[in-house]
């Protein structure tokens, strides 16, 4: 295989470096992916601690004959910019973005324009649909450990879980804490985007508009309104998404659809590698233990692809 540096978004005001990992054996035109980051600053290696499944997706799927396009997330390089533009939200933070990244790969003569695929983790699952459906127009959707919820009910449920493990005095503190951002969350769709624009809701970056926005456009309308092949993968171990309220639901939503592969990995977390504390708690320890991503996932892509 071969690493291209290149640069995604080079016409416009943002452009990403990337890089295009090629494979080696080419006799005919090479089916492709393109990588979709999950929630806050990124590299293109998808790194959080000492993992990097990104890189692992690329090595891993170029050596089966499959060509991946990674780039750094655009808050990864632009983030300062970015932080007080009032009406930011997940199109300027990733859409754009991964639409781009799909025209460069259809206007690359190696690559079969016809088969050209989104990998989304996490909210880049959320959003892989919308992706889709708003002009990247894939081949096909793989959501690895995504959610078609409202991000915001994702992360009032990782605060249950961190509120049920502190001490009884901590409990009420944060109790209080919780609620006050949940009453803010439920008033978002009351607001006008103006409003949204104006108001905070995380700390003194995070606005009301970027939640609306993204609630607004729920990833099940795109699923259900959409024919393409999709394969929804899943930790078991893992504590950022949940197989009950995540990956069972996607099944129920597309419950009539043929052309959609389900596939539940035990013990894997949401970096799909072997889950080490299966705590949320202990994320950052999680990650800070250099692992790769499990060969079956990489596998089971890899055959998913090459048989759509």
């Amino acid at each position: 295989m071969a690493d291209e540096k290149i640069i995604v978004g080079g016409e416009t005001k943002f452009p990403l470096n990337g890089i295009l990992t090629i494979p080696n054996e080419r006799n005919e035109l090479v089916p492709a992916v393109v990588l979709v980051h999950g929630s806050g600053p990124s590299n293109m290696d998808g790194k959080i601690g000492n993992v990097t499944p990104f890189k692992d997706l690329a090595e891993g799927l170029s050596e089966k004959g499959i060509a991946v396009l990674r780039y750094d997330k655009r808050t990864f390089v632009y983030g300062k910019e970015l932080k007080n533009e009032a009406g930011l939200s997940v199109k300027e933070e990733t859409i754009e973005d991964a639409i781009l990244a799909a025209d460069f790969l259809r206007n690359d003569s190696r690559i079969d324009a016809n088969k050209i695929f989104i990998i989304g983790h996490s909210m880049g699952g959320m959003l892989a649909p919308r992706i889709d459906g708003e002009g990247g127009n894939f081949a096909g959707i793989i959501i690895m450990a995504g959610s078609p919820r409202k991000l915001e009910e994702i992360m009032m449920d990782q605060n249950d879980t961190v509120l049920n493990s502190l001490n009884k005095i901590l409990q009420i503190v944060a109790k209080k804490q919780i609620a006050a951002l949940s009453s803010k969350f439920d008033n978002i769709y009351n607001l006008s985007d103006e409003e949204a624009k104006s108001t905070f809701t995380l700390g003194k970056h995070v606005r009301a508009y970027y939640f609306k926005e993204m609630g607004e456009h729920p990833s099940d309308h795109y699923l259900k309104d959409s024919d393409k092949p999709v394969f929804i993968l899943q930790g078991e171990e893992d504590f950022q998404t949940s197989v009950e309220n995540d990956f069972n639901v996607y099944k129920e939503i597309l419950t009539d659809r043929e052309n959609v592969t389900f596939k539940l990995y035990p013990n894997l977390n949401h970096a799909f590698m072997p889950s080490i504390y299966g705590n949320i708690l202990k994320a950052k320890k999680e990650y800070k233990v250099p692992q790769h991503i499990d060969h079956q996932v990489i596998n089971d892509i890899s055959d998913w692809i090459l048989s759509v």
